[in-house]
Order: C-alpha cells, then structure tokens, then sequence
C-alpha cells in the first residue's frame, strides 16, 4: 500500500468541515494510518513549502498555514497519492471541479483548504516532516477485499 500525506488547512478547521473531508476518503476506502491536530511553527512551514520559497505568495502561504491549527494525516491505500490528488482537485480554485474537495470547499486559492504530496517520494518526505515513526499504526481494516 502506498502512502500520502494530507493536511486539513486552517480554513477547514474555522470552517467546521474536518469530518466531511475525512469521511471522503474514508468512503474511497483509503486507510488513515496516522493523525493528529497541531499548530505549525514558522519554521517547519517554510520547511515543508521550501520548493515555493521564491515565488510571490509564500510569505502569505506560510502566514496562512501558520494561521491556527491544522489536521495532518497519512492516506494509505493502493495508489493513495494519485487518488488523493483526484479527490482534492486542481491547486487553482477556479480549476477545481464540483465534487472534489477544493471544488466543492474552497473558495479562494490563498486560502485552499487542503494539501495533498503530488509524487510517493514527497509524501515519504513530508511524512518524514510532520510525524515519527511510532505515531503510523499500520492496520488491516478488513475491507480490502471489497474495495481493491
């Protein structure tokens, strides 16, 4: 099983829609394996978006993420990071279709309400960033079978 990495943004928390996200993939039949509330020091943000850090809008992205609290979680499942990306929707607001969670929850880019690693390499990266080894609980939830 391959794994991603998702962050509920601080928007999703304010906003009150955390379950409703969760239980998307749920329903998917994704496994989460790891998940817990945190706020993000500065630091760590600017760690985790370093690929942005030249580009127009990441003081406001590491402002953003660093606004309250967020909900990070590892997404396990058969071709979990390309099926996350799908359930997420386009990065560009105005991109995202109806029915996944940007396109049905976000109402602005610089305030997107979820993140999701693009590639199994920079998942294990930001896994590697935001929890220890001890925090991942692999299980068989029984449903495999079903769904793959």
């Amino acid at each position: 099983m391959e794994r991603s990495y998702v962050m509920l943004k601080p928007g999703a928390l304010q906003r009150r829609i955390v379950g409703e996200i969760i239980s998307r993939f749920e329903k998917k039949g994704l496994t989460i394996q790891a998940m817990k509330m945190m706020s993000i020091p500065k630091e760590t943000a600017e760690h985790h978006y370093g690929e942005h850090k030249d580009k127009p809008f990441f003081a406001d992205l590491i402002g953003y993420i660093t606004s309250g609290p967020v909900v990070a979680m590892i997404i396990a499942g058969e071709d979990a990071v390309r099926s996350v990306r799908a359930m997420c929707g386009a990065t560009k607001v105005e991109e995202a279709l109806p029915g996944t969670i940007r396109g049905d929850f976000a109402g602005a880019t610089t305030k997107n309400v979820i993140h999701a690693s693009d590639a199994p390499d920079t998942a294990e990266r930001e896994i590697g960033i935001f929890f220890e080894e001890d925090e991942i609980i692999e299980y068989d939830a029984g449903n495999t079978h079903w769904v793959y």
